[in-house]
């Protein structure tokens, strides 16, 4: 009787872990608005890169990092300055963040890509001096 008692509670107890942990997870993953395909920066101005937070659930302090790069061609190498962001440590609750476009060279592939728990990617953009 003990065992059978063992088994039933030991069972009803892993279909609850299998629930619990089989349960998704809330992922921020806000896509971005700004900039837009075929934006150009120039050099040394102020910018602001946006995004939707409409799919954000839960309220959350997860905090971003926005990072500069390009696609060259048909390359899925994304080509990220992990070195020099151009922002961090700000709330993905806000939607925006603003900047100083950094000198680099002139380009029309550039992207952007916006980390919280996850990371999006703008579509392409120039920036000039």
């Amino acid at each position: 009787m003990f065992s059978a008692k063992f088994a039933a509670i030991f069972t009803a107890l892993v279909a609850v872990v299998t629930t619990v942990s089989a349960a998704p997870a809330d992922v921020v993953n806000p896509p971005i608005t700004s900039p837009k395909a075929g934006d150009v920066w120039t050099v040394g101005t102020e910018q602001t890169v946006s995004w939707d937070t409409s799919s954000i659930v839960n309220p959350t302090d997860e905090t971003g990092l926005l990072l500069l790069g390009f696609l060259e061609g048909n390359s899925t190498n994304e080509h990220l300055d992990t070195r020099h962001p151009l922002a961090s440590g700000f709330k993905i609750t806000t939607g925006s963040v603003h900047f100083k476009v950094p000198d680099v060279i002139d380009r029309n592939d550039y992207i952007v890509v916006l980390f919280g728990d996850s990371g999006n990617e703008s579509p392409k953009f120039s920036i000039t001096h």
